[in-house]
């Protein structure tokens, strides 16, 4: 089901790319290198090259397309929620735009440029992170990642892989169902109304589907799963330069965390660091996550 995903769906599909050809649990740990270091660094001039990194790497890998269309419908939701949410509960800033008056439990409500900005700041590294969960998605084989995870825990690596491969199926179920109620003769109903009963009937679906797995999973004795055996196959030099990658992309995330150059604070007074060693991280970022992808020797068109 993996490698037959429709183009349109946000699921892993085999492509002819450095990023494809590389072990499961190395893109996953590729793609959680990308994640920390936007959960790390704080200045907004580097977290916009981890995005950068991160779409650039997708567009590298085959998969800029679906990435693209995340987040054209995310990023501006998730901006405005994170904004609304911080500018109403934080009361730190001391650039004053909007006095509210009081709003009961919240208290004194004040609005201030301070909140707005960290608020776009908290927007763009929650931007950053799904970006590369998705590439994970997109990029890392789940039969080969559950493989290598039943050394840890066969139950939970079972869990979260089942997980992954039956979102795209639940997300094709309710388009099938969103069709079906637009062919209806009466139309269906319209609106939220439409939209709920879609999310009602895929619910139901999910846990039908559920049990279903569940049952199949027991009589073929899953439940007893032991730990399976060490891989043998040797390590190719795509494995290594992505993991050197990964490696990279957390230690310059660690060192803007710890430098100067990375410094930002958005209370009480907004303060970035934009010198030369900023510039430089910003730029040495990008090119340490992609550098990986300049070695296509040995990717089958």
């Amino acid at each position: 089901m993996s490698t037959l995903a429709h183009p349109g769906v946000i699921a892993y599909r085999r492509l002819a790319s450095p990023l494809h050809a590389v072990r499961a649990p190395v893109a996953a740990a590729y793609g959680a290198a990308l994640a920390t270091g936007a959960l790390i660094v704080d200045n907004p001039l580097l977290l916009g090259a981890l995005g950068l990194s991160v779409l650039a790497a997708g567009a590298s890998a085959g998969v800029g397309r679906e990435l693209m269309r995340a987040a054209r419908r995310t990023i501006v939701p998730m901006l405005l929620l994170t904004v609304l949410v911080n500018v109403l509960v934080s009361r730190g800033g001391i650039t004053v735009f909007a006095r509210l008056g009081h709003w009961g439990v919240l208290g004194e409500v004040n609005l201030t440029l301070e909140a707005v900005i960290y608020g776009l700041v908290l927007g763009l590294r929650l931007f950053v992170v799904s970006m590369a969960c998705l590439l994970v998605v997109c990029t890392a084989n789940p039969d080969e990642l559950l493989y290598a995870l039943r050394r840890i825990s066969p139950r939970s690596a079972l869990t979260a892989t089942l997980t992954t491969r039956l979102i795209p199926v639940l997300g094709e179920d309710a388009r099938r169902l969103a069709e079906a109620q637009r062919c209806r003769p009466d139309g269906g109903a319209s609106g939220a109304r439409g939209r709920l009963a879609v999310l009602r009937a895929t619910v139901s679906g999910a846990l039908e589907r559920s049990l279903d797995v569940a049952a199949v999973l027991e009589m073929r004795g899953y439940g007893n799963a032991r730990s399976g055996r060490r891989s043998r196959a040797p390590r190719s030099r795509h494995d290594l330069a992505f993991a050197a990658s990964a490696a990279g992309v957390l230690g310059l995330s660690i060192f803007a965390a710890l430098s100067p150059a990375g410094a930002f604070t958005a209370y009480p007074l907004v303060s970035m660091a934009m010198t030369g060693g900023t510039i430089m991280l910003a730029l040495a970022l990008p090119l340490v996550a992609l550098a990986p992808f300049a070695d296509r020797r040995g990717i089958e068109p």
